[in-house]
């Protein structure tokens, strides 16, 4: 349709009164001295005279300030309808928490700053372009936060309010790196359930569901439509944005008791004041972050994560925290010892064993109640310290005997009539119910470098009766997702497949997340007899038989590149001894021996079809050559500055430049 230049450029009566070209100015005096005046940088009168302009009552301008930092997305009206969009959900109600911190500073006679920097969905971008951007955003995200923290040279602490995926690990990658500021993580919350209907994690399904005939066109319609019950907060099951929350209180960074609480609600937007009062103490204190922040914090959040059945998608993110802090990096051996002597305590989604939503979880005590159960297994040092001022042994000891402690898990019998033992579980219990351990890290000739699996995600109906999986079967070989998800909705995926992904770590993809092959697998009748492998990532709310991370990824030489259509491929994951395999068996008529598969991989190049993704933006694959020199996926995707400049010095030196 064409339009003209007149209407473009019309203006609305109301815009079109005159220009006026000077003001009056804030009516006051800046509270200055002569000594401010002969030895303060001339930045700080200048960042008076705009608090001023901005309309702070400039008697107050020497009060001590803060500096609020969040995620916050789209534009709400003042009824809270939508003027424009966020990405999620999960940042659009960030503002009102941003709002309850600013109120609480200001009431305590400071001065509150405020700054967003807003974060994507990785929902919203499955199978699609935006999926290049998603980790990387994460490191990129972290150095714009600490940006704006060190250009406000005035602020005595921060609080970082941030909800999701990727804006949440950004948000402690970056106060982590401010060691000796004070600082808070304010956890965003969580969306709640629709009454009836799917949760956000398998409504992602409906399309490969509707493919097979499992659905109609009006059921995934209507379903599609509820499954944000609530407009704020991270979806309702325990995937990464839920981790996150999880460990950023486990780490001591929040206050007790804020995880995984119900966005919007009151006791939510209190949980806001209740981080400014800590802040403050802090700050009052000489408390800092890297006095939260320690190798034993870190060891703590490590067991929580691995009680609480979390995403595996932290094992990129809390060695990245621990890398940000100065601290020593957990190890994939390090992962696994935890994950050998902790329990999982949770039922929850998407792992159950009863697929509680995450607000189940809040309300039978959270992080505190399985912190409670770890400290009496003694798996964890409760003599850290955390935001709270107190070691964590002491908000242990207030939340055991706290009344709200009494009155959130009255609430859950009372309104879902659930008991909050059946939820967070004891031991004993949680033994009776033959919860599995989180995480494997299976090797073998296609996995030198190792990879992971959620195998507490592997559906009890395939494992045999001492826990163990096993899958021998022919591959099939897919260098673009979008092309293995096209054979799932045409049929013509099938139980005993294997399904290859290669090509999609972080030089191919930057690292891409694959719930649309997990959540179409998991809720699909025939998915549980298929396994996929891959150098991509997961999101954590994928269940099933899928081994991610495998390295080296394809496009730096590994095996998993020279993975043929109808080759043997055998997968072992023993679920109890949390030990694994995967490797490649042969190619002729009948499986073969890892041996003879090594035999194999040596005689072959790289897959014909394996590339870079010709759609990797150039930011992206800058981002993939700095983490790759950093140590990669199993350092967390970190930016090592040391490694990057030796790297660059020793590739000049080759050079022969001066």
């Amino acid at each position: 349709m064409e339009i003209s230049l007149e209407d473009i450029m019309c203006e609305a009566p109301e815009q079109s009164a005159p220009v006026h070209t000077a003001a009056a100015g804030p009516l006051g005096r800046l509270p200055i001295t002569g000594d401010m005046l002969r030895s303060a940088p001339s930045g700080e009168i200048f960042g008076m005279t705009q608090n001023s302009g901005m309309g702070w009552n400039p008697l107050h301008l020497n009060r001590p300030q803060y500096l609020i930092l969040g995620t916050m997305g789209g534009i709400r009206r003042e009824d809270g309808s939508p003027l424009a969009l966020g990405y999620h959900t999960g940042h659009w109600e960030i503002g009102l928490m941003m709002e309850e911190v600013a109120h609480e500073i200001t009431a305590h006679q400071g001065i509150p700053f405020a700054g967003y920097v807003s974060d994507p969905c990785d929902g919203r971008s499955q199978g699609t372009s935006g999926m290049f951007d998603s980790l990387p955003y994460r490191n990129d995200a972290a150095m714009v936060l600490r940006r704006l923290i060190r250009s406000l040279p005035t602020r005595k602490g921060v609080l970082g309010v941030a909800t999701c995926d990727k804006g949440l690990p950004a948000m402690m990658l970056a106060l982590a790196g401010m060691r000796d500021l004070p600082g808070i993580i304010v956890p965003g919350g969580v969306s709640l359930p629709p009454v009836q209907g799917e949760d956000a994690g398998k409504v992602q399904s409906i399309g490969a569901r509707f493919s097979n005939g499992e659905l109609s066109l009006e059921e995934a319609a209507d379903l599609g439509c509820r499954a944000c019950a609530t407009p704020g907060g991270g979806c309702q099951f325990l995937g990464t944005a839920a981790t996150a929350q999880v460990i950023a209180e486990a780490l001591g960074m929040s206050v007790p008791h804020s995880a995984l609480a119900p966005s919007g609600q009151p006791v939510w937007k209190n949980m806001g004041r209740q981080s400014a009062r800590a802040l403050l103490h802090m700050e009052h204190s000489g408390m800092v972050m890297k006095d939260i922040l320690t190798d034993q914090a870190i060891s703590n959040a490590m067991v929580v994560h691995a009680a609480f059945g979390g995403s595996t998608n932290l094992l990129l993110h809390l060695p990245a925290i621990a890398h940000a802090a100065g601290l020593r990096v957990p190890t994939v051996e390090d992962w696994n010892e935890v994950n050998r002597k902790t329990p999982r305590l949770v039922s929850v989604l998407p792992n159950g064993p009863v697929p509680h939503p995450t607000i189940r979880v809040f309300l039978a005590g959270g992080v505190p109640e399985v912190l409670l159960h770890l400290r009496r297994l003694g798996l964890i040092d409760d003599s850290v310290r955390t935001v709270t001022g107190r070691t964590l042994g002491e908000n242990l000891d207030w939340w055991e005997t706290s009344q709200r402690r009494q009155d959130m898990r009255s609430r859950l019998r009372e309104a879902d009539g659930i008991d909050p033992d059946t939820v967070i579980m004891s031991p004993r219990e949680a033994a009776r119910q033959g919860l599995a351990s989180t995480m494997t890290f299976p090797t073998g000739n296609l996995a030198p470098e190792g990879s992971v699996i959620k195998s507490a995600a592997i559906d009890p109906l395939v494992l045999n009766s001492e826990g163990v999986y096993r899958h021998v079967g022919r591959v099939k070989v897919f260098t673009a997702e979008r092309d293995a998800i096209k054979s799932i909705k045409d049929g013509l995926i099938q139980a005993g497949d294997i399904l290859a992904v290669i090509g999609r770590g972080p030089s191919g993809t930057g690292m891409e997340e694959t719930y649309q092959l997990t959540s179409a697998l998991k809720h699909l009748p025939f998915g549980k007899y298929v396994t996929l492998i891959t150098d991509a990532r997961f999101s954590g709310v994928s269940t099933g038989a899928c081994i991610g991370h495998i390295g080296p990824e394809a496009l730096a030489g590994g095996p998993l590149g020279r993975l043929r259509d109808g080759d043997w491929v055998e997968v072992i994951i023993d679920t109890v001894k949390l030990e694994g395999s995967v490797n490649l068996v042969g190619d002729g008529e009948q499986p073969g021996s890892p041996e003879e598969g090594v035999e194999i991989l040596a005689s072959r190049t790289a897959h014909p079809f394996l590339a870079v993704d010709p759609g990797l933006p150039d930011d992206t694959r800058l981002w993939a050559a700095l983490q790759a020199a950093s140590g990669g996926t199993w350092q967390g995707c970190v930016y090592d500055t040391d490694k990057i400049i030796a790297a660059l010095e020793a590739g000049r030196q080759a050079l022969g430049w001066k």
